[in-house]
């Protein structure tokens, strides 16, 4: 009779639990539909607190503590916003009023849903740019031509099909500046659709996908293009907006034959203000310990600028291209088009995934940082919001933009009431001021554009030690860079996503493999290549598979094992299975090179020639097995037991231990004894019990 588990030896026993039954499927969707379909009060209010944070938090907003630096970050937000907005047109395309309703709704909106207190959501150069590549292709489909407030060229071929075109679309009643609004809504409610799905479905982690390497890449590749596409503003000349592969370099080309036109009077502002702009960053950047305030040089810049282009008459003079007229006030709402939402359904697609990913990845450093916790989900569906609600009030594409959010962290806010604050600033540039920056040259507003890419650009400089650490992670880095140049935004994005998942999957299906050896005086083992002076265990080879084992790597797995044992095992006992069972020692063939180094083409192919009468696997660093890796394993214990070998595992962890039992390499009539003899909790135990039994498969109980 077996002793009790207290009785067996005097080293520690441990007794596994038995897990609780789970329930059946539909007993759970069952309990899930009653919860989500009861009504009462409580529930209403909790789901308004969840839908509306601010509802939650408002209740508790301490006032001593809290609004002063929520009205201080609110003015400079406020402040920096509008120079932004009014810039950031050129980039989408649009009248700067179009910006200006976007950066007022989409505060709002992100204040009553949004679960980070710190992040600004607004405008953002990189979908001001996506943005700006739809709405210039559908102007040229519809008949216009995106660089001029009108109809298209003026040849009389032209013109026709132009009118022929516009008829066609139903735009007799609809200009050049109409036409780019009613495409930016229905490209910016797709997308908002597409993120308040992903929120409702609980998507959010699909935006961790989207690694930091591309997203830098990325931002890198489309500030390169944007860049690219305000130089015509800073030199004064009119170039065609190119579309399509190669943007990047046709423009640059056409801008080297235009280089002789250029308007001198733009060239000289716009090389005094990028002077001014760069100048000021540097010192804020040095000062910015002892400002409390950042300086607010965009303002200042836009203001004088204004001022001087006002009293000298640059535009009547010298042809200098202005902002034009800014109308104040709001213009009725308008449903937007659903035909031009059928035709921009697929372009919606990266610019949603770019605007959650940077909204979530921010949210989420910012409350590391302070010490709180977001909800991705919710953040999903705030940005989707200030997508979808705005799109009927004339606004297209916001996200979190990291500038702007660490400004905001910088000058003292602790809410998301300073949007608020930003908001009411916003809104009266709209009600009285917009109309004052009329004369306000475009080179002007490049050169605010170009110095806000200032900080993406410098990030470059981090490539050589990216490259250090993870040279996957560098290429990943540059080549979405290259592809968002060299053909598209989206192209690049595309080749990011797709690269980072080869990448990922090329580091588990060759992870390092490796032989153990014991560190002489311990029970611990390490790796025989990496370190010195182990102590290798007599008739035990050690051997660890640093990554899952699925369908996509058993063949690796495989050749890795064979190649650091030095015996083929499967080729082995076919032989041994095609001869007779007196057969000797048979001399092996070269086994296959797996990037290891070749082995002794004199490999034994029995146990006394190979120098080892038992195998154990570290599982440690095993996270999962599929239906595939459990065939593997149990083909490769029948052939090593074949051998006369015995295969042992150790460090399984549960979910391990459970698909082994499931997938029939533990045989379920046995129960716990069959488990015993195959399965350890450390290698030293396994490597014990190999020792006390060299032949044969095991039949004591192990430590477990």
């Amino acid at each position: 009779m077996e002793a009790p588990p207290e009785q067996q030896g005097g080293g520690p026993v441990l007794v596994r639990r038995r897990p609780p039954e789970p329930p059946a499927l539909h007993e759970r969707l069952k309990a899930r539909l009653r919860q989500s379909c009861e009504c009462s009060m409580q529930g209403a209010w909790g789901l308004v607190r969840d839908l509306l944070p601010a509802a939650r938090w408002l209740r508790g907003y301490r006032l001593r503590e809290d609004l002063a630096g929520d009205v201080m970050s609110g003015l400079v937000i406020g402040i920096i916003l509008v120079p932004q907005a009014i810039a950031y047109s050129l980039l989408a395309g649009l009248q700067p009023i179009y910006c200006l309703y976007t950066s007022f709704f989409a505060n709002l909106i992100y204040f009553l849903m949004g679960t980070s207190r710190h992040v600004s959501v607004g405008i953002f150069s990189l979908l001001c740019l996506m943005v700006g590549q739809v709405v210039d292709r559908e102007l040229l489909l519809a008949g216009f031509d995106p660089a001029q407030d009108g109809p298209g060229p003026g040849d009389n071929s032209s013109a026709l099909n132009a009118s022929a075109t516009t008829l066609a679309l139903g735009l007799q009643d609809c200009g050049r500046d109409c036409y780019a609004i009613r495409v930016a809504t229905a490209l910016t409610l797709v997308a908002g659709i597409y993120q308040v799905l992903m929120g409702v479905l609980r998507l959010g982690f699909v935006s961790a996908y989207l690694s930091q390497p591309l997203l830098d890449g990325f931002a890198m590749g489309a500030s390169l293009t944007i860049l690219t596409s305000q130089l015509k503003h800073l030199l004064g000349v009119r170039v065609p907006r190119h579309q399509g592969l190669g943007m990047v370099v046709r423009t640059w080309l056409s801008l080297l034959r235009s280089a002789g036109q250029a308007n001198l009077c733009d060239v000289l502002t716009s090389a005094v203000c990028l002077v001014v702009l760069l100048a000021a960053k540097e010192l804020s950047d040095r000062c910015r310990h002892r400002l409390k305030v950042p300086l607010p040089t965009e303002l200042l810049v836009i203001v004088v600028a204004t001022l001087v282009s006002h009293l000298g008459q640059l535009h009547a003079r010298f042809g200098s291209s202005v902002a034009g007229d800014i109308p104040t006030g709001f213009m009725a709402p308008r449903v937007p088009d659903p035909g031009l939402m059928w035709r921009v359904a697929l372009d919606a697609v990266p610019l949603a995934l770019v605007s959650s990913t940077f909204s979530i990845s921010l949210a989420e450093m910012f409350a590391r940082s302070h010490g709180y916790a977001v909800r991705a989900d919710q953040e999903l569906l705030a940005v989707g919001c200030c997508n979808v609600l705005p799109a009927f009030f004339h606004c297209f594409a916001t996200s979190a933009a990291l500038a702007k959010s660490l400004v905001k962290t910088a000058t003292g806010c602790r809410t998301q009431l300073s949007s608020v604050v930003s908001a009411a600033v916003v809104l009266l540039v709209l009600l009285a001021l917009a109309p004052l920056f009329r004369d306000l040259q475009r080179s002007v507003l490049a050169c605010v554009i170009v110095v806000s890419l200032r900080g993406t650009l410098r990030k470059v400089r981090d490539l050589p030690q990216l490259w250090r650490l993870s040279q996957a992670d560098a290429l990943v880095w540059a080549a979405t860079a290259a592809t968002g140049v060299l053909v598209s935004t989206e192209a690049g994005l595309l080749a990011g996503l797709l690269l980072s998942l080869l990448s990922l999957i090329g580091r588990t299906q060759r992870p390092h493999a490796a032989l153990l050896a014991r560190i002489r005086g311990s029970g611990f083992y390490a790796d025989v290549t990496e370190f010195e002076g182990l102590v290798p265990e007599p008739g035990v080879q050690v051997f660890r598979f640093a990554g899952p084992l699925h369908y996509a790597n058993k063949d690796f797995f495989l050749r890795s094992l064979y190649s650091l044992t030095g015996l083929d095992v499967a080729r082995a006992a076919a032989r041994r299975k095609e001869q007779s069972p007196e057969a000797g020692v048979l001399e092996g063939e070269p086994l296959e090179d797996t990037g290891r180094g070749r082995v002794s083409n004199t490999a034994a192919l029995v146990p006394e020639a190979a120098g080892f009468h038992a195998v154990v696997i570290d599982c440690t660093p095993l996270l999962f097995l599929d239906a595939a890796g459990l065939a593997t394993l149990r083909e490769l214990r029948r052939d090593y037991g074949a051998l006369g070998i015995t295969l042992l595992l150790a460090c399984c962890s549960p979910s391990v231990r459970g698909a082994l039992r499931r997938g029939g390499f533990l045989r379920e009539d046995r129960g716990d004894v069959d488990e015993e003899g195959q399965l350890f909790h450390t290698v030293h135990d396994a490597v014990q019990a190999a020792r006390a039994c060299p032949r044969g498969p095991l039949t004591s109980n192990s430590s477990l």
